[in-house]
């Protein structure tokens, strides 16, 4: 985008990672003025490949008990994005209020109440799918009611990055929400899907050269029987059943032990650890697990994009990310809204 005929929204955002929602918001075109994240090597990360970022390397829970307004510098109502997502742990429901005060003590909390006290013109929150569901519901109906008591019209989308532009099949639960005295001049739209998806072919060539872990010399040959897209089933029984022990005897398809990933296929959800025995992700044509870059390939991120930490503090900066390109195109039609105004 040819950002220099561009408008420059600003934007702060909460638990920030290693970047991922961060850069696609910034692709879109706009200004970041804070970013909090209290990992250390997150922080690191980020300040290492945005210098000129505020990197806030502290606990949130800190900055809620301050004057929002004061600390950052802006007025309340003139922020135009705040953006992040939190862990949502269950709420209290003591007198049913369904209010701020159920979700008080989450990390939830301190995100209201930067909205409480910001009042940016939109807010984007993303997580797990699995949010719309936790505790029958109720934990998503309460972030709801506290986000419309905060003044704002909340709509809601389960979105797939492998349908923008990411070669990884990943749902992301994006809300999105408006304060009310703009919605008669503004609306926001979900993206929609890139006309093509593409597959790990796509992603994994030239990639450049990465710490990564290794399987045992067992393990690895073992993975080495399994084909391209295939898993325990697609080898000898005797040796799936003693690489699996008691997880043979388990319910359901358990597709995700011993599966080797296919170049013809997008990745399973990229995770915060390379080798986990329900949900491996072997590469397609080496016996091993993705190396960082790989999974930062996967994830969309640049290859400029440097992780800070150890090589198991990379994987899991990586691995909790939101993918850069579906940041970007959800960041974009929120941009496109902005305009309107």
């Amino acid at each position: 985008m040819n950002q220099s005929n561009q408008k420059r929204f600003r934007s702060i955002e909460l638990f920030a990672g290693a970047g991922g929602l961060a850069l696609g918001i910034e692709k879109a075109g706009f200004e970041t003025i804070g970013l909090v994240e209290i990992d250390k090597d997150a922080a690191g990360t980020l300040r290492l490949n945005r210098p000129h970022w505020n990197v806030i390397n502290q606990d949130i829970a800190e900055l809620t008990k301050l004057d929002l307004t004061d600390y950052f510098g802006i007025k309340k109502g003139a922020l135009d994005l705040l953006s992040g997502g939190a862990p949502c742990q269950s709420f209290s429901y003591a007198g049913k209020r369904l209010g701020l005060e159920d979700a008080r003590g989450t990390l939830f909390y301190h995100y209201a109440v930067f909205l409480q006290q910001l009042q940016p013109k939109v807010f984007l929150f993303e997580n797990v799918r699995g949010l719309l569901t936790h505790d029958r519901g109720r934990t998503y109906a309460t972030i709801c009611q506290v986000f419309e008591d905060c003044g704002y019209a909340v709509q809601k989308k389960i979105l797939n990055a492998w349908h923008y532009n990411n070669a990884q099949k990943r749902e992301r639960l994006i809300t999105i929400g408006i304060r009310k005295d703009l919605l008669s001049k503004m609306t926001i739209h979900f993206p929609e899907p890139c006309p093509y998806k593409p597959v790990l072919r796509d992603v994994l060539h030239d990639v450049p050269e990465s710490e990564g872990v290794q399987y045992s010399e067992s393990k690895r040959k073992i993975f080495e029987l399994v084909p391209p897209g295939g898993y325990w089933r697609d080898i000898p029984e005797d040796i799936a059943k003693a690489y699996m022990k008691s997880c043979w005897n388990m319910e359901g398809g358990r597709t995700g032990i011993l599966r080797r990933m296919s170049m013809d296929e997008p990745s399973l959800t990229v995770l915060t650890s390379p080798t986990q025995k329900q949900t491996e992700r072997c590469h397609p044509i080496e016996a091993r697990p993705f190396t960082v870059r790989e999974n930062a390939r996967i994830q969309s991120f640049p290859d400029e994009w440097k992780f800070c930490g150890s090589v198991g503090s990379q994987y899991k900066q990586v691995g909790n990310a939101v993918p850069v390109n579906l940041a970007y195109a959800v960041a974009q039609e929120i941009y496109k809204s902005l305009e309107m105004l």
